[in-house]
């Protein structure tokens, strides 16, 4: 590298499952969808969390052969991206209105209608699950089941987003040390998971 800074980007090809883009018009606007699979086969839809795509909050799922294989199997699975999160996206115009999570909770109604889906799986991290949630309360008769993946319902208290503060500095000035793995474990599993991991795993 030349000039020498914090940041740095690296370009991923698409997750090799055979997948086929589409960009869906919806009234709120263009939403991109990857199709992965049979459509013949019952439909899981993802939702990814704030500033992430399918590649980037999915790929450590998709990328394991056997978590892909059996999805795959299973399902055919519609990776909805928000508006301007999908790969290769444009910076949005500052012209365009903002969109609310009732709106997005709308875009995906409007996505199963462009490819005619009565009722599907729906897979949602944080931010994501918070949106799947509002399209499962208001299209009950659409959602066979919800996975939720650290689902938010409120905004985050001061004690949170300070203790976001320490991770990301604990993650930024020491890497993932042995420390960070312990707050992420207990942070994002149960007492009793994060209890059976430290029993089994950690010692």
């Amino acid at each position: 590298m030349r000039n020498s800074t914090d940041s740095f980007s690296i370009d991923i090809d698409l997750i090799p499952l055979g997948g086929k883009e589409c960009i869906v018009k919806t009234s709120k606007g263009s939403v991109s969808v990857l199709v992965c699979g049979d459509r013949d086969k019952p439909a899981l839809i993802t939702y990814p969390d704030v500033a992430l795509n399918y590649v980037s909050c999915f790929q450590g799922l998709l990328f394991c052969p056997e978590a892909a294989s059996l999805m795959l199997h299973n399902f055919c699975i519609y990776h909805i991206d928000a508006p301007g999160h999908e790969l290769g996206a444009d910076v949005i115009s500052s012209d365009e209105p903002l969109l609310c999570v009732d709106d997005l909770a709308d875009q995906v109604a409007e996505v199963l209608d462009f490819f005619g889906l009565r009722e599907v799986m729906c897979l949602g991290v944080t931010a994501g699950a918070y949106i799947l949630t509002l399209f499962a309360m208001k299209y009950k008769e659409r959602v066979l089941g919800l996975i939720l993946v650290t689902p938010i319902c409120k905004g985050p208290s001061w004690t949170e987003w300070i203790y976001n503060k320490v991770l990301m500095n604990l993650l930024y000035f020491y890497g993932m040390c042995g420390l960070l793995k312990e707050c992420l474990l207990q942070r994002y599993f149960s007492k009793v998971l994060f209890s059976f991991f430290m029993r089994h795993y950690c010692r």
